[in-house]
């Protein structure tokens, strides 16, 4: 996270400008088009490419994070179960995956209000951003034990949620 003294943290800015600042002053790589913008983050289990999307007219962030994970055909159902179990644990945004390439992604739509110019600030932007990357992580280990570990989802849920002390 952003300290306060590298960031003022009074500055409003349109949902997409805010997002560029955002990751500009984090050092990620990234890439921008009108009302979209695409960036790449480092975490602990892979790159993340994060894509929001803002339509104006319905006052709507769209607001993606791809953990680089592919489902094969064999493997959605077990896939679909564990999202439903992940998705039972969150309070905004959800995992899902797209039925046509097997893609996983995290989504959380945040609605921009109007009345207030359409801007968004520092720290709803740091929340968008942080918790997305923050649950990709958390959830991450769920997927690789379904797809790869022969787990079952509930399985796969317990043994990725074991809180532990420390790191390695």
């Amino acid at each position: 996270m952003l300290e306060e003294a590298d960031f003022d943290t009074d500055v409003e800015a349109a949902p997409i400008d805010m997002l560029e600042s955002y990751f500009a002053a984090h050092g990620w790589s990234h890439e921008r088009e009108d009302e979209e913008i695409v960036a790449r983050v480092k975490g602990s289990w892979v790159e993340y490419e994060m894509r929001a999307i803002y339509r104006e007219e319905d006052g709507v962030l769209q607001y993606l994070v791809f953990p680089d994970v592919r489902v094969p055909k064999e493997r959605r159902a077990a896939v679909y179960e564990a999202l439903g179990l992940i998705n039972e644990q969150l309070w905004v945004g959800h995992f899902e995956l797209w039925s046509s390439s097997g893609i996983l992604l995290y989504r959380h739509a945040a609605m921009i209000d109007a009345s207030d110019g359409g801007n968004m600030s520092l720290a709803q932007t740091e929340l968008l951003v942080e918790s997305a990357i923050d649950e990709c992580e958390r959830f991450y280990p769920v997927f690789q034990f379904v797809l790869w570990g022969g787990k079952s989802p509930e399985e796969a849920l317990a043994s990725a949620l074991i809180d532990t002390q420390g790191e390695a």
